[in-house]
């Protein structure tokens, strides 16, 4: 993994209402936690330290009042998480750019992101956001691809997965790169181990 020349990551770009409380689902978390560690010890979850900023996320559908727990903000430098490190999305608004979210840290700058993916299909139950140059240079434009035009964490790259999956590729693969996200892939699946898994085999065949 080698910095990139441009770094857009790590900045919240949606209205974020925040209520601080305490850590969500326990179970929720103790997934989460089994699931980054390997894609941070591959690095595909890590910090980029010239820019100060940390990068990739991942999250799960829950059946609490929530709509998904997702990790937090600026945790990407962290090996061992806690619960301390987690929030629940429990509303959005795609449209008009706003995520609200509880929990003992603000969701992830990618929230907005997350929240479209979980409304293409009841069917996807996690999602997995990474940083990889040589794997997004490898499979720019081969597997779904979104625009190059199109920045994370903003409505547009919500619509813009929308497209893929009406498209058809990306509800076949489970992977798409992010055209206008440096380094960015993202993996959807039914559970948060099919998601994970996507990306770990995907990263293991560059080995």
């Amino acid at each position: 993994m080698t910095d990139g020349p441009q770094i857009d990551e790590g900045y919240v770009k949606y209205a974020s209402h925040w209520e601080e409380g305490p850590p969500p689902d326990a179970d929720a978390v103790a997934e989460l936690n089994r699931w980054r560690r390997p894609l941070y010890d591959t690095g595909l979850i890590g910090h980029y330290p010239k820019e100060g900023v940390g990068y990739g996320n991942l999250s799960v559908r829950t059946a609490d009042d929530a709509v998904f727990v997702i990790s937090g903000t600026q945790t990407g430098h962290i090996r061992e998480t806690g619960a301390e490190h987690f929030a629940a999305v429990t509303a959005f608004d795609i449209d008009a750019n706003t995520v609200h979210c509880r929990g003992p840290i603000q969701a992830s700058s990618e929230a907005l992101t997350h929240a479209a993916l979980y409304s293409l299909s009841a069917d996807i139950g996690a999602v997995v956001h990474v940083h990889d140059h040589d794997l997004w240079a490898l499979w720019n434009g081969r597997l779904p691809t979104t625009a190059a035009s199109v920045r994370y964490g903003t409505p547009a790259m919500a619509r813009a997965f929308e497209s893929l999956w009406a498209a058809g590729d990306f509800s076949r693969s489970g992977i798409a790169v992010m055209a206008g996200h440096e380094a960015g892939l993202v993996a959807i699946g039914s559970t948060l181990r099919d998601a994970a898994v996507r990306i770990l085999d995907l990263a293991s065949e560059r080995e």
